[in-house]
């Protein structure tokens, strides 16, 4: 148990990725869950995962993009354990492929989840924090909060104004005993690479070097305590790319470029496909996205061909 002992955490986007992680983080704690998503099934998963670590949790399911759900998501937290200590707002989508290439209603809904759906939580969570006389919103914004790229323009404009939202919320509530902060994650192994819309041809991958979602989820509840980090990125060596595009921005859009087409994509013969944009996508849901293992086999893979090649190479020698 943890500093959380007892307190009521709300997480959105719990169901897989950084959400889930930080599930079981609080519950470890002592964190008493209220667990939002859009899939009831993955939802319960994660509920009996924290009840396995001695938490109680509280399923609702949720979509975030729609106001009305969220502020029942509120009001159900409230009515069941009498208040609100914390507000995660996590859920997010994501899409990939030029801008002309997305189609608007994939665009609209991207936004409509990572940007509204973290106005409405805020809406919904500070009513209950001013009436009880407090409370932690913790907002995951995203590394491409504070940077841009191709490709990717719905996500990174969502996560450019939640982190701007966070700001202004921070700035408007100080003073107050309501605590806001934002959590900006480089490149996580989680499955939202395997959720995202993308576009005819092409597969997202993410970028190296991957994170855990353990490690956002610590961050994400020390962020919750009345001494954490306010504005905090998890992964220092992408992180630094938030220095270098301030530094030499021209610079900076030479490199991502190249880096997004060769690391960033793989060529398919899919058709465009939607992901978990509109619908939830239950199957690959999980803490990790298995990304890490695979560049870990196939880094092993290479490495045993190359030191195969050198012993035929020197046995031919000799």
């Amino acid at each position: 148990m943890g500093k959380s002992l007892g307190r009521v955490v709300v997480i959105t986007g719990a169901s897989s990725g950084i959400g889930r992680a930080a599930a079981h983080r609080f519950a470890s704690e002592g964190a008493r869950l209220v667990l939002a998503a859009r899939s009831a099934d993955s939802l319960e998963e994660v509920a009996d995962e924290c009840r396995a670590r001695g938490a109680e949790a509280l399923v609702v399911v949720t979509d975030v993009s729609d106001e009305r759900q969220v502020d029942a998501l509120a009001f159900a937290a409230n009515a069941h354990f009498g208040r609100i200590d914390v507000w995660v707002a996590n859920a997010s989508v994501f899409s990939y492929g030029s801008f002309e290439e997305t189609p608007p209603d994939v665009f609209r809904q991207v936004i409509e989840t990572n940007l509204f759906g973290v106005v409405y939580s805020a809406r919904a969570a500070l009513p209950f924090f001013r009436a009880q006389g407090g409370g932690s919103l913790v907002i995951t914004s995203s590394l491409f909060g504070k940077v841009t790229a191709p490709y990717v323009a719905p996500y990174t404009a969502s996560k450019h104004a939640t982190f701007a939202l966070a700001q202004v919320l921070q700035e408007e509530l100080k003073g107050t005993k309501i605590r806001v902060s934002a959590v900006l994650p480089a490149t996580i192994d989680t499955p939202i690479y395997q959720h995202s819309a993308d576009s005819p041809g092409v597969q997202m991958h993410p970028l190296p070097p991957l994170v855990t979602p353990k490690r956002v989820a610590k961050t994400i509840v020390r962020a919750s305590h009345a001494h954490g980090p306010r504005t905090k990125v998890v992964g220092n060596m992408q992180g630094s790319l938030i220095a270098f595009n301030g530094l030499a921005p021209e610079s900076y859009k030479r490199a991502v470029r190249p880096a997004m087409r060769v690391m960033g994509m793989r060529r398919t013969d899919e058709p465009q496909t939607r992901g978990n944009v509109f619908e939830p996508g239950g199957a690959t849901n999980s803490v990790t996205g298995g990304w890490a293992r695979r560049r870990r086999r196939r880094f092993l893979l290479v490495s045993a061909g190359a030191l195969a090649l050198l012993a035929v190479a020197r046995a031919l020698r000799s």
